[in-house]
């Protein structure tokens, strides 16, 4: 099969198109025959050697049809997605034409999006929903703060929220985008910048969702009212650690700090089934939400695919169609 692989740690032009054997799937695995995929952050970080783990064939997601299915839980042909379960770190991910994913990690999905969009939602949504819902546990009416709004979980989780009828205030970079996130159903939107906590003066939000990651982790406690919780879930601002981090010192008293990876998707903690993403799929082809990706690139333009990402700047969801 056709693959694209990691050889050596380097920028996007590392990439290199190789022929790979094509996997054959045991019980518990479904081989995916892959129509397109999303491109995440993490693999930028893969291919420069700065991840924890890593596969030459990298990908942390993808959507196409069943190839093969021992156990006979999947058809044959079906349309499915697969997202996490190992793919692109313990295990090659969806850059090849062909991929073996865990059964817990592969869902059917019933659309008529073209693959290309449908490529833009499993790792997205999928942690937007848990973040929220299974994490911060989001109710109607609560005030969410989101730093990092014009990200694509940013984006996924703003939707989300909205939709359950919390309050959301956004922030990101971009000043160009407030009247955006605005039109989404953001309250107010103001520019992604340190000390909000001071900006905000005495306003704390019921939920806080950092996506910006250790940069802004004290002040993001500091933001969440007392008996409220604020949940880290990106490195937008860098995977450095906090310096000189003393919880007992930093930490607010009463405020529930809590992490997620997406890369426990489909865990027994975090199973797949959980997540209604039959149901955002629904809304997402009745276009109650603009959900399609900002750019899409050939299976051959990998190297400009990955320079579009190292750029920060694309502004949502990258995605390669075969």
């Amino acid at each position: 099969m056709n693959a694209i692989v990691i050889p050596s740690f380097g920028g996007p032009e590392v990439l290199s198109y190789q022929k790979m054997p094509k996997p054959i799937p045991t019980p518990g695995e479904v081989l995916i025959r892959v129509r397109a995929f999303g491109v995440n952050h993490a693999e930028m970080h893969m291919r420069k050697g700065e991840w924890d783990e890593w596969n030459p064939i990298t990908g942390l997601e993808c959507v196409g049809t069943v190839e093969a299915c021992p156990s006979g839980d999947l058809a044959v042909g079906s349309k499915v997605i697969g997202v996490m379960g190992g793919m692109g770190r313990t295990r090659p991910g969806g850059y090849g034409e062909f991929v073996n994913v865990p059964l817990s990690n592969v869902l059917p999905i019933e659309t008529r999006l073209p693959w290309e969009e449908l490529a833009a939602l499993p790792e997205v949504y999928s942690t937007a929903w848990s973040c929220l819902f299974t994490l911060l546990d989001l109710q109607r009416g609560e005030t969410l703060l989101i730093r990092g709004a014009t990200s694509t979980i940013g984006q996924a989780a703003l939707n989300l929220a909205i939709d359950t009828g919390a309050n959301v205030t956004a922030t990101t970079r971009r000043e160009d985008r407030f009247e955006w996130l605005k039109s989404m159903g953001a309250v107010d939107a103001v520019r992604e910048q340190d000390g909000l906590d001071e900006y905000f003066k005495t306003t704390r939000f019921d939920k806080v969702l950092n996506l910006i990651g250790n940069r802004v982790l004290v002040e993001s406690i500091e933001l969440t009212r007392t008996g409220g919780r604020i949940l880290q879930a990106g490195w937008l601002g860098g995977l450095a650690p906090v310096k000189d981090f003393n919880p007992m010192v930093e930490m607010k008293p009463g405020v529930h700090f809590s992490l997620f990876h997406s890369k426990v998707l489909g865990s027994q903690e975090f199973p797949l089934s959980a997540i209604p993403l039959q149901d955002i799929v629904r809304k997402i082809e009745d276009r109650k939400w603009d959900a399609k990706p900002a750019k899409v690139f050939g299976y051959g333009d990998i190297h400009s695919a990955h320079r579009a990402l190292d750029s920060h700047d694309v502004g949502g969801k990258i995605v390669v169609k075969h």
